[in-house]
């Protein structure tokens, strides 16, 4: 029998038996947790297997809620997929735009821009446009194949090819043209924070600015909601082609809203949205907040798609893995789903921001929520923080910019033209647009003009229409090269498209032209090559040392100052046609190069450097010489028909004389004068503002402007020096008192016929106080009567009116037609009447419904308003509606002239903008009364650089 232990053996053993029982627990423990970790493993490869897969037919567990498939499946679209096309879009047969039946187009013989390389390919080769697509570029052997031998053959002789334009900031089909009431959809105003409205929901595809814009070479545009809320909305890309179908979703570029996923499976990848934010001075006016406000409202916008974003992740986790219990549904809201998408990085966000303030503002933001932003748009301060966008999150945003229109509200003073070169030596994107209908989207390729003039290089200016966008807007797989496979949007120049005036001789949009009898210009050879521009070092030093505001004040000097090697000189001449006569004319850097004696203000005598004056003039004591390597003299130019001298910042009414009292609408006070009136623009004037001061140094020397009107009854203009520092200095007020102006158009109340009605009263009988005296001076012809007006059915109404007051009072009436959008249709009658017109501006845009029937000129029509008018012997004249576009008016002069084909002659360009102006709004000058502008490196209608004014009413010389 065995022997019990003894107590010395139960000591000993007691302890393992312990041991190995805790082993076998740790095992058990091992053993379940295992066994869950796999189940967690099986459920978590099976949830992912479902939505690598994307079917909906696969079984889940019994315990699976019934909106579990669907819920999968929104967890796959949140994994991260790239965001560029499948591998088969490259190599697609046609474009999914492509119009069945679209002849196949070879451009031969092409000077092609690519926009690779940095914007500095150039090929000189074919392109062969089908499908929809660029399918070859090279020589036009490759393209003899016998499928192409029915192909639309274009011989583009050697000028220049390049990508269509891209406009990234566009309100086409929101904002409609022409204006009307029943589609003025381009802002909400139901609340600061709108990220769910689409401004797809909202698009006209009758504006008539889509055929207008194409024409001028724009392809594809961004169209966004206005800037009234700090987040107006989801913005959409579209082509400006006609849709087959004539709808909106036609008009996409790539519909980011497609539910068809045979055509688009965001599961395999995405396309970007696009939404539009502001802050600034917009949003604060609409929902009248500040800038605290604005900044809280888009955190608090933020933080709420911040937290739905969390929460669908962290539901994905949950729901991959089969823990269905109490999950409920998936976490969305449809107010602030594209917001959540912003956070995770597929929508671009594009900001209506001006000030360093709210730039600032917004990179904080992206950086405390994480998102990038595509672009900074408007940006008139990103100049001057470069640094700032570089601090945003992500990549630095890019800078959506007008090439020079500023200063039209506060945050818009510090803008200057030398900005888009500026960034670019910083290292930001550079993207020029329209912000149409502010300015014309057809014109979008000048503001990259304009921006070339002004020192940006190139091959930027030109990509900052097209690559560039392509590339912000994450469309650069298809649109904004030339590149086989890309979409054919393609542009056929009639001449370098730097070149001032550059003009589409065909744009194809997914290889359809656009232009069905495009109407051609021919110009010289010289206009197919890069133009040479300006050096602005040290203007754009000074932009930057000033913080945007240098001094813009010309030195006036009144010693003697010799310009030297001058190609030519054009003076006032009474006996001329135009007022204008070119006295002289050289070869720089030659023999014959002309010299140019002015002291005191005054042109004292011209010939070549060995002539007796010009001899003696060099003796003088003190003497600037000044040599202008092949520039010019020429008079100043005059503006008129902004509130240029009225006006220091449109949208601040204590920088502004402000708008009278109409009589129609009114209740004029007595010590006014009441009913008897008149107001006079001298009285209102404000010399120095910075839009004056910029016109004087680009050549333009006078302004004429009448007081603003929202009425009937403007008052009395005033002409003036724009180089001037008051009121009281000898040679300020050139004139003061000119015409009268009136402005009739249709507004609802009063009626148009009330108006004329107003005016016939004027005319026929008299009026009291000054009111009467002036009209008493209109009946007998001495002041010229200026009337505002659009619309060629009122146009017709006042030529009648004008022969029936002449035929009462035996007299003959002085009248100006100004705006006159539609005169063209009347240019006879208007001649036959004896009537001038002054055009605003000088290419016509159908605004509103008043000036819907324009003459838009080349490619479309083969002749200009300009044109048309000046062949039927009509006095015209070139005008503005906006102030700083008064810096431009050379380039108005320039480009009218272009389009004329040679039927222009220099005289009668710069009359346009001198002697015809005068004449029409009663300024009289003897011939050596006006300004003369002194410019080097070509004349006044070239890309030359304004040196100095010669300026004898103020008896100096101005050096600017």
């Amino acid at each position: 029998m065995p022997t019990k232990p003894g107590p010395l053996f139960l000591l000993a053993s007691e302890p393992n038996i312990e041991l190995r029982r805790t082993a076998a627990r740790k095992r058990t423990y091992i053993a379940y947790a295992l066994a869950i970790l796999i189940l967690i493993l099986v459920q978590l490869v099976r949830a992912i297997y479902l939505l690598q897969d994307g079917s909906h037919d696969h079984p889940l567990s019994a315990t699976a809620p019934p909106h579990a498939t669907d819920s999968l499946y929104k967890c796959r679209l949140l994994q991260p997929i790239a965001r560029d096309p499948s591998p088969e879009f490259f190599s697609r047969a046609h474009s999914d735009r492509y119009v069945p039946g679209t002849t196949p187009t070879v451009i031969v013989n092409a000077t092609i821009w690519t926009g690779r390389a940095d914007g500095r390919e150039i090929l000189n080769a074919d392109v062969l446009l089908d499908g929809g697509l660029i399918k070859k570029i090279g020589s036009v052997g490759r393209f003899a194949a016998e499928e192409y031998r029915g192909a639309s053959r274009v011989d583009a002789q050697g000028k220049w090819v390049t990508p269509g334009i891209i406009d990234m900031h566009s309100h086409l089909g929101v904002d409609s043209v022409p204006k009307s009431r029943g589609s003025n959809d381009g802002n909400s105003r139901k609340g600061p924070i709108l990220p769910w409205l689409r401004a797809l929901d909202a698009l006209n595809t009758h504006d008539d600015s889509y055929r207008l814009s194409a024409s001028g070479g724009v392809t594809t545009a961004l169209v966004i909601p206005g800037s009234a809320n700090a987040i107006g909305g989801q913005g959409v890309v579209i082509k400006l082609r006609p849709p087959t179908d004539r709808s909106p979703t036609g008009m996409l570029l790539e519909n980011p809203y497609e539910t068809n996923t045979t055509k688009y499976d965001p599961s395999k990848h995405f396309r970007f949205r696009q939404m539009k934010h502001a802050c600034g001075e917009n949003s604060d006016r609409v929902y009248s907040g500040t800038r605290m406000d604005t900044a809280w409202a888009f955190r608090e916008a933020y933080e709420k798609a911040r937290q739905i974003k969390e929460a669908q992740d962290d539901y994905c986790v949950k729901a991959m893995a089969g823990q269905w219990s109490g999950l409920g549904s998936f976490p969305e809201d449809l107010h602030w789903e594209a917001l959540v998408d912003v956070l995770r990085g597929r929508v671009k966000v594009h900001t209506h921001c001006y000030e360093t303030v709210d730039l600032d503002d917004l990179v904080r933001i992206s950086n405390e929520f994480k998102f990038e932003i595509a672009a900074f748009h408007h940006a008139h301060e990103t100049y001057l923080v470069p640094d700032t966008l570089k601090a945003a999150y992500g990549k630095p945003p890019a800078a959506a910019l007008f090439a020079t229109h500023a200063r039209f509200k506060r945050e818009s003073y510090r803008g200057s033209q030398f900005a888009p070169r500026i960034l670019a030596d910083a290292g930001i994107k550079v993207v020029l647009k329209s912000d149409h209908p502010v300015t014309d989207s057809r014109f979008l390729l000048y503001e990259a003009q304009l921006a070339y003039y002004y020192g940006l290089p190139h091959n930027l200016a030109l990509s900052a229409v097209t690559s560039t966008p392509a590339t912000v807007l994450g469309l650069d797989h298809r649109v904004g090269f030339i590149k086989e496979g890309y979409d054919a949007d393609i542009v056929l120049w009639d001449s370098h498209p730097l070149a001032l005036g550059a003009t589409p001789e065909q744009v194809w949009i997914d290889g359809v032209p656009q232009v069905a009898h495009p109407h051609t210009v021919q110009k010289p050879a010289a206009y197919q090559r890069l133009p040479k521009t300006p050096n602005f070092d040290k203007e754009t030093q000074d932009a930057l040392k000033y913080e945007g505001l240098p001094p813009l004040s010309p030195k006036a000097v009144t010693h003697t100052v010799v310009f030297t090697n001058a190609s030519s000189v054009f003076l006032r001449d009474s006996q001329s046609t135009t007022g204008l006569k070119q006295v002289a004319s050289g070869s720089a850097n030659t023999s014959d190069t002309l010299s140019i004696v002015a002291k005191r203000g005054k042109v004292v005598c011209m010939g070549t450097m060995a002539s007796p004056c010009v001899r003696s003039a060099l003796a003088a004591e003190q003497i600037t010489l000044v040599d202008l390597d092949g520039g010019s003299l020429a008079p100043g130019l005059t503006t008129f028909g902004s509130p240029l001298g009225l006006e220091e910042i449109r949208s601040e009414p204590t920088t502004k004389d402000g708008t009278v009292l109409d009589l129609l609408t009114d209740r004029v006070p007595k010590v006014v004068g009441g009913e008897g009136a008149i107001i006079r623009a001298e009285d209102g004037l404000q010399f120095g503002t910075r839009d004056a001061l910029e016109a004087y140094r680009t050549g333009v020397t006078t302004g004429i402007v009448a007081p603003q009107t929202t009425g009937f009854l403007s008052g009395v203009s005033v002409a003036f020096s724009l180089g001037a520092e008051h009121k009281l200095e000898d040679g300020a007020v050139l004139q003061a008192s000119g015409a009268v102006h009136v402005a009739i158009h249709p507004r609802g109340v009063p009626s148009v016929s009330t108006q004329i009605a107003a005016l016939r009263n004027l005319l026929l009988h008299d009026a009291e106080g000054e009111l009467g005296q002036w009209f008493d001076k209109v009946q007998k012809g001495d002041v010229p009567l200026v009337v505002d007006v659009e619309s060629a059915d009122i146009i017709a109404t006042l030529i009648r009116l004008k022969s029936e007051v002449e035929h009462a009072h035996g007299t003959r009436l002085k009248l100006t037609l100004f705006g006159a959008h539609e005169a063209h249709l009347l240019a006879a009658d208007i001649r036959a009447a004896d009537i001038g017109v002054i055009l605003a501006p000088a290419r016509s845009f159908p605004e509103s419904w008043e000036t819907h029937r324009i003459l838009p000129g080349p490619p479309l029509t083969e002749k200009s308003a300009v044109r048309v008018l000046l062949e039927h012997g009509v006095t015209v004249g070139l005008g503005i509606r906006v102030a700083d576009e008064a810096m431009n008016t050379r380039f108005d002069v320039a480009w009218a002239a272009l389009e004329a084909n040679d039927t222009i002659s220099k005289e009668q360009a710069l009359a346009l903008v001198s002697t015809n102006i005068e004449q029409l709004l009663g300024v009289e000058r003897d011939e050596h009364g006006g300004d003369m502008v002194a410019t080097v490196g070509g004349d006044l209608a070239e890309y030359s650089k304004v040196v100095a004014v010669i300026s004898p009413t103020r008896g100096v010389v101005d050096f600017l």
